[in-house]
């Protein structure tokens, strides 16, 4: 939604309705992930995509209908025929996309949602998508973590009792039952930055079937953490950016870590990088999807990094460049500190992936590369010379 909350912002506020299309589930390859959103306006502009343009013509036509009609629709979409050229993805894949009238009306806490995204104040949206009761169809849950503690949901319900005081509200999905196990689950999704669609039995069972809640979540933007403020540096901070994370470059030497040379960083830091990690994993700052690129190769700055970054065990990616004789001798010197064999495993060294890369612009795309193969559980092989689903 962070791509289209803008204007579906100014139609909320001016007292308009939009069909919003949500794609909540996919299955085998698929253009578009959970929680990409497509609109269709009160003037009928499109805005948005659930599919790169497979379904986007079917969802539109979905939307009108929404529009009119105010009932919100679960419908499935793949290969409807064995040339794919019907109504269809062509990669082959199955996407459920919902599709619900949002006004001021169906949706009053929009305002107060678009707020927490666009302050970075993490929250999820809980919808119910499918249901054996259609009244429970487009009931949701927003969940944010409570101020005093992040182990407890602040839930608003539809603008309900349970709004900023840090309690569930009762009455979101249609009971107390179904609020608590699904605040619970978003909680722990939002904990995590995932977005999927929960099953339940029909008043939150956790065993069971029955009604389907879609969790949106909107954690803050994932961190990218580039020490060694070098030519290198400034390439993978460029591609990091690109991909979503919120950049910051870090190096002692403050004569080099200057923000024009760095323009695509949200923030370069002069400080000792081992000292900044330390302060910032204190604070609170890092967590799971945090990525470390450690481009100094310069072992009075690598190894007392490595030594405190390796102990952290909220960080999903740390990479260290250097030759094999670097990385050797860093294994040498990390050891030497006590490091166990288990903490050294989580390295990435040398970094990247063997793209052949030379240029520091290429050397970015191998970093890169290796994040996101590292993210989703990828061989990193040539796709041509694989088989099996491209998506894992």
């Amino acid at each position: 939604m962070r791509d289209v909350l803008d204007r579906l912002l100014a139609w909320w506020e001016a007292g308009e309705s939009v069909a919003v299309g949500t794609v909540v589930a996919t299955f085998e390859s698929a253009p578009r992930p959970p929680g990409a959103v497509m609109l269709v306006g009160p003037g009928l502009e499109a805005v948005g995509s659930v599919s790169g343009g497979c379904v986007e013509g079917a969802v539109y036509q979905l939307g009108e209908e929404v529009l009119e009609s105010g009932e919100p629709v679960l419908q499935r979409y793949g290969v409807s025929d064995e040339s794919a050229f019907a109504v269809g993805l062509t990669c082959g894949g199955i996407i459920d996309i919902f599709v619900e009238r949002v006004d001021r009306t169906s949706f009053p806490e929009l305002g107060a949602l678009a707020a927490d995204i666009t302050a970075g104040r993490p929250v999820a949206v809980a919808t119910v998508v499918a249901h054996q009761d259609p009244a429970r169809i487009g009931r949701r849950l927003v969940v944010r973590p409570a101020p005093d503690t992040a182990a407890t949901p602040n839930v608003a319900a539809h603008g309900g009792p349970g709004a900023g005081s840090g309690v569930l509200a009762s009455g979101g999905l249609g009971s107390d039952r179904a609020d608590d196990a699904v605040a619970d689950d978003a909680r722990g999704l939002l904990a995590s930055g995932r977005t999927e669609t929960l099953e339940y039995g029909p008043d939150g069972q956790r065993r069971g079937e029955g009604m389907r809640v879609f969790v949106a979540s909107y954690a803050p933007v994932p961190r990218m953490l580039v020490f060694g403020a070098i030519d290198f540096a400034a390439a993978v901070a460029r591609l990091g950016s690109f991909l979503g994370y919120r950049v910051t470059v870090c190096d002692a030497r403050a004569v080099f870590a200057t923000a024009s040379r760095f323009p695509f960083a949200d923030e370069v830091v002069v400080d000792w990088p081992h000292r900044y990690v330390s302060a910032e994993a204190a604070a609170g700052r890092l967590d799971d999807r945090t990525v470390m690129c450690v481009l100094t190769h310069d072992p009075k700055f690598d190894v007392p990094l490595l030594e405190v970054a390796l102990r952290l065990p909220q960080v999903a990616y740390i990479g260290a460049m250097g030759s094999r004789r670097t990385h050797d001798d860093r294994l040498k010197r990390l050891r030497e500190a006590g490091l166990t064999e288990a903490e050294l495993a989580r390295l990435s060294s040398p970094i990247g992936l063997d793209l052949g890369a030379r240029t520091p612009e290429e050397t970015a795309v191998s970093i890169a590369a290796e994040i996101i193969a590292q993210r989703w559980g990828g061989a990193g092989q040539r796709l041509s010379a694989a088989a099996g689903p491209i998506h894992h």
